[in-house]
């Protein structure tokens, strides 16, 4: 039996597939899972029996995880479970931009001077706007969701840039071949009557939207921000606005600044606000979560390279441990001196620390498994009993 403790409201039938042999619990002190969503666990105290951390969304901000991984706790996210989503609300970002929207609605909910079927024909010429059909969008970041907003944008007639040195094999599959490819980010932003950015914040893309940045941009670009709010300088976006730089800014990460500007655009991240993308990313998590703690198999970890090994009959033992010379050598030593051989074994390292999958010829008594624990470098071993 498993306990996993989940943190939010988690939806139901994404839990279900859990199965008989979980056991939910929100308070729960030792659990084997958590499952959470935007909760913050920088100040949870861990168990030594957590072995695993689902995040329910893409973002894990709200996890700590350098210390999960010196815990040996695997951090699991769900990109692209909600990039559809995320998608959809770009778009009406995209038709807000260019055709005022917007300030059309607040005009007539805020109107005081009443008779306004018959006002409107003339005072619609303020919120005139522009057709996307024939601009061009430069997407930064092709993961998931920019991957998708560049196929829709073509679907409208647009001229679509991207740029993404990281771009992976199974995204550019899925990348239509008509998307302009862009060498830097510069070429983007001279190039391009819209801009959306979809990269991950860290050291080096915080604030890329900045004074640099935007003096490189034509005379009325709209920018576009559904990825996190520090991406984007807001006193230097707010200042080209007022100069006409930047003629539209969307963004799903709302401040009082950025509010009380008219030209900006502020939605209370919605992004992936919807049922179905919920319903997604719980059961994404599950499955990670499952799979992990059945099989000892990862797939979508921040902290831990992606490790699967078909399952057979044999008793499987995973072993997390640091990224340093020979430690495949001392773990096959300590198990060869106990008369343990490996039937199957798999490793692969992320950065700082590796993942040994191994499966066993018999199963492994308490003195060999300590002796593997022993190794200098060795985080934590799992033990995941034989299927027969």
């Amino acid at each position: 039996m498993y306990t996993i403790k989940t943190m939010n409201q988690i939806s139901s039938d994404g839990l279900s597939r859990l199965g008989q042999e979980y056991q939910l619990d929100s308070e729960a002190k030792d659990p084997d899972g958590i499952i959470v969503r935007s909760a913050s666990l920088h100040d949870e105290n861990f168990s030594e029996r957590t072995k695993a951390i689902a995040r329910a969304g893409a973002g894990v901000n709200n996890i700590p995880i350098d210390r999960c991984s010196e815990a040996g706790i695997v951090v699991f996210n769900t990109p692209g479970a909600n990039a559809n989503a995320v998608k959809e609300l770009v778009f009406a970002g995209l038709l807000l931009s260019a055709r005022k929207v917007y300030q059309g609605i607040a005009w007539t909910k805020n109107d005081q001077e009443g008779n306004l079927g018959k006002r409107v024909e003339k005072e619609k010429k303020h919120f005139a706007g522009s057709e996307l059909m024939g601009k061009s969008l430069g997407i930064i970041g092709l993961g998931a969701i920019g991957i998708q907003v560049a196929n829709l944008a073509l679907k409208f007639g647009m001229q679509v840039y991207g740029y993404d040195p990281y771009i992976s094999i199974d995204a550019a599959w899925n990348l239509s071949r008509s998307v302009i490819r862009a060498n830097s980010a510069d070429d983007i932003y001279k190039n391009c009557d819209y801009i959306t950015i979809h990269v991950p914040l860290n050291d080096n893309t915080k604030h890329m939207i900045n004074s640099q940045s935007l003096a490189q941009m034509k005379d009325g670009v709209r920018l576009l921000n559904f990825a996190r709010g520090a991406l984007v300088d807001d006193k230097v976006l707010i200042q080209a606005i007022h100069n006409g730089k930047v003629a539209a800014y969307v963004t799903d990460f709302p401040t009082d600044l950025l509010a009380a500007e008219t030209n900006v655009i502020t939605i209370p991240h919605l992004g992936a606000s919807t049922q179905e993308a919920e319903e997604n990313c719980v059961l994404k998590a599950v499955e990670e979560l499952k799979d992990f703690l059945e099989n000892g198999n990862i797939l979508n970890s921040v902290n831990l390279p992606n490790v699967q090994m078909e399952r057979t009959e044999c008793e499987r033992i995973g072993v997390i441990h640091r990224n340093i010379p020979n430690m495949l050598a001392q773990i096959a030593e300590a198990l060869a001196k106990n008369h343990i051989n490996i039937a199957n074994m798999i490793n692969k390292s992320k950065k700082d620390y590796a993942y040994t999958l191994i499966d066993l010829d018999e199963a492994i008594d308490e003195h060999s498994l300590n002796d593997v624990k022993q190794i200098d470098g060795v985080i934590r071993v799992n033990v995941y009993p034989s299927n027969q």
